[in-house]
């Protein structure tokens, strides 16, 4: 009897710059080549099944994950900086089967420019699950407020805050994705992803600030939306 193929979605990474993340996808990312491995790890090292696909110009990352439901796979396509030169061909797009839009929130221009990563996205790939990250949250001067976030809450988006230096919330973004394409809200990773020594700290006093300014911004009414009060 065959072995069961393990689920493989393709997950479409953008933002601006392609270090968007402080270091490349590759080496951020957490991923295993070994399918027994219950623990998704962590590689710094880039020793897992990458794969470059040169006509494209990116480098496609199998990121494996243990699911109470068995394995999941994301095969996530890095643009390795290709949108530096005037944009990013459809084919990096075609047949995405979701997608992550990163920017960085002590950078203003990166959110500006998400309604422009979201617009290419969509246009090839509609009705795809996507989530909106907003990296860096463990540096102090932050720039993009929490109530200047609204772009997800327009699209039906998710949106987490993420710290890719300090593993904070790094397996919230897989996990939604991972639900929505199964169709199971049920599912649950079998254990925390074991990821590399963190190379920055987060303020957990602060981050409770950011939560508490993100749940208070999501009962705001979005710009030209009139709330009960104002009727």
């Amino acid at each position: 009897m065959a072995a069961a193929q393990t689920p493989t979605f393709k997950l479409v990474l953008v933002g601006d710059g392609a270090l968007i993340l402080g270091a490349p996808v590759g080496d951020i990312f957490p991923g295993h080549a070994d399918p027994n491995t219950t623990f998704v790890k962590r590689h710094l090292t880039g020793e897992f099944e990458k794969k470059y696909m040169a006509t494209l110009g990116v480098e496609v990352h199998p990121l494996g994950f243990t699911t109470n439901f068995g394995q999941i796979q994301f095969d996530v396509w890095d643009t390795a900086g290709q949108e530096k030169f005037g944009g990013l061909r459809d084919g990096y797009y075609i047949n995405g089967q979701c997608g992550i839009i990163m920017f960085d929130v002590t950078s203003r221009i990166t959110y500006k420019n998400v309604p422009n990563w979201h617009r290419d996205l969509v246009r090839v790939c509609e009705n795809i699950p996507i989530v909106l990250c907003g990296n860096k949250v463990d540096v102090k001067e932050r720039k993009v407020k929490a109530k200047t976030i609204t772009f997800h809450r327009k699209k039906n988006l998710q949106y987490y805050d993420i710290s890719a230096k300090s593993n904070y919330n790094f397996e919230k973004p897989f996990l939604w994705l991972a639900r929505k394409l199964v169709g199971n809200p049920a599912l649950e990773f079998v254990a925390a992803p074991a990821l590399a020594p963190p190379t920055a700290q987060v303020d957990e006093k602060l981050l409770e600030q950011y939560r508490k300014e993100m749940d208070d911004a999501a009962q705001m009414p979005l710009p030209g939306e009139l709330s009960d009060d104002d009727l």
